[in-house]
């Protein structure tokens, strides 16, 4: 992080809300969302001001503070404890440590979804027979998917943006063979790690106060995007062994 702003930091004396904040980042954050602010606020990485009324308002060192932040996550993986002590050294007008040794890119665990994807998006209701048009599946295999668990129509029978991905990506695994049945492992174990995820932030989560619960929300999609990456690398390794690769 330099000590000198940025050329798109605001001027000095200026105040930002959190959502031009947001916009001012996105450009070079595309990932980067309201919620994910209001969660490095929480672990100390950042302390806006606040107004008598409680709005957050950003200074052009906070600004910076978090792009400094958000580059070391996004370029060097580093963990948010490391940039905080980073960040601290720098607050004491000192160079901060340099990083350890890490493996070349090309070897870094395998891409997962980012936390971004794990919040809402628009609302999709699709009839059935849209769902078996737009995934492909038979009207048997979707009926014993439903059986099995991987699927499930919501209020007046319809499908949501959620069922229409695991609709069509079931619809590739029995393509090669499998068969419903063999899915329902997928669920079991996808169940198991949202209940530890949830268990993990459940206390902010009951909070009353708002941003708690926006906390909450930022951290379970944080790690729900770790667990996923640990899964793929596992599965990446399982067959580099099993085919001698």
């Amino acid at each position: 992080m330099s000590t000198s702003l940025a050329e798109s930091d605001p001027p000095a004396n200026s105040r930002l809300s959190i959502g031009a904040v947001e916009a001012r980042l996105k450009p070079e954050f595309p990932e980067v969302t309201i919620s994910k602010i209001r969660f490095l606020e929480s672990e100390g990485l950042v302390t806006p001001h606040r107004t008598p009324s409680g709005y957050r308002q950003f200074s052009a060192a906070d600004v910076s503070r978090l792009r400094y932040v958000l580059a070391a996550q996004r370029d060097q993986y580093l963990p948010l404890k490391v940039i905080k002590d980073h960040l601290d050294a720098i607050d004491r007008g000192l160079e901060p440590a340099r990083p350890e040794a890490r493996m070349p890119a090309a070897l870094r665990a395998a891409d997962a979804p980012s936390p971004r994807e794990f919040a809402s998006g628009a609302e999709v209701r699709m009839t059935r027979a849209e769902l078996l048009a737009h995934s492909g599946l038979s009207a048997t295999s979707l009926a014993e998917l439903e059986q099995f668990g991987l699927l499930t129509a919501g209020p007046g029978g319809y499908f949501d943006a959620d069922a229409a991905h695991v609709a069509s990506m079931s619809a590739e695994l029995l393509a090669v063979g499998l068969e419903p049945r063999h899915l329902r492992s997928f669920r079991t174990a996808a169940d198991r790690e949202a209940t530890l995820i949830t268990q993990l932030v459940s206390a902010q989560a009951r909070q009353r106060d708002p941003d708690a619960r926006e906390r909450a929300g930022a951290e379970a999609a944080q790690l729900a995007a770790t667990v996923l990456r640990l899964h793929s690398q596992l599965v990446k390794a399982g067959l580099r062994r099993d085919l001698g690769r």
